[in-house]
């Protein structure tokens, strides 16, 4: 696994965050050598949940007024039913996530993740995957939509469900390792 010293990571999540898509993806990436830091709209601390039942809790260090896509060299977004559909009407957390694609930075989006890359009109001719329920949703936005584990499409990394983690975690710290990808903005 490559070492990812010196990198500084923001997951987006609000309340309602899949608690599994937060925490592993954090466990992971810190443990690469990683700066991580969870970015929400709010501060305090955000819900997490186990499907539909409450889970753990976890500290907002930014919120999104304080930050800036600029000083992160990458972004996740994990899903959950409720954190993505929230974020995705969230004018500063579109903002955000664009700001990392403009860049040419890695975002990793898993689960109704890459709900948040169809409002910021980032999800068009992209290969990417998701939970199957919101196939329809990334198609109708331009996606190209496959059952796979884990998809990497110029540095962004995309996953189904909960059961697909280690192979996400995985590709998220080797794309953070390269860096800038110069064809992630042409979506953009």
């Amino acid at each position: 696994m490559s070492r990812l010293d010196g990198k500084r990571v923001a997951i987006l999540a609000s309340h309602g965050f899949e608690e599994s898509e937060l925490l592993e993806p954090l466990r992971a990436l810190r443990e690469a050598g990683a700066e991580v830091e969870v970015v929400s709209p709010a501060g305090g601390t955000i819900q997490g949940m186990r499907h539909f039942n409450k889970g753990r809790t976890v500290e907002v260090d930014r919120t999104l007024a304080q930050a800036d896509a600029g000083d992160y060299d990458a972004l996740v977004i994990p899903g959950g039913l409720f954190n993505p559909d929230a974020l995705r009407h969230d004018d500063s957390a579109i903002r955000f996530t664009r700001g990392f694609f403009e860049a040419g930075k890695p975002v990793g989006a898993i689960c109704h993740g890459p709900w948040v890359l169809v409002d910021a009109d980032l999800a068009g001719d992209r290969e990417l995957t998701s939970v199957p329920n919101i196939r329809r949703d990334l198609e109708n936005a331009g996606a190209h939509w496959v059952d796979r584990e884990v998809v990497v499409d110029q540095g962004l990394v995309t996953s189904r469900t909960p059961d697909d983690l280690p192979a996400f975690c995985a590709k998220l710290v080797e794309e953070i390792g390269e860096g800038r990808h110069t064809g992630q903005a042409r979506s953009a």
